[in-house]
């Protein structure tokens, strides 16, 4: 699933090289935390929040194909 989570947000920024994805429990479920680079904030969190929640979305449903709950938290 962090491979998943860092494929994606490596296609959506300009500097793939400062992309971190790490994965944490927490409250049952996996939060994945990404870090990137300052300048690619606004590309990873997009307009009113929707790349974001694309994101969110996404892993959710992957985790939840794999009888797991899974969440994104991007971190400035």
């Amino acid at each position: 699933m962090q491979e998943l989570v860092q494929y994606m947000v490596e296609a959506i920024v300009d500097d793939p090289n400062a992309v971190s994805v790490t994965g944490t429990e927490r409250g049952g479920q996996t939060v994945y935390q990404v870090e990137v680079a300052q300048d690619d904030l606004g590309k990873v969190i997009g307009r009113h929040g929707r790349t974001a929640e694309a994101l969110r979305s996404v892993v959710s449903a992957a985790a939840k194909k794999h009888d797991q709950r899974a969440t994104v938290d991007i971190l400035s």
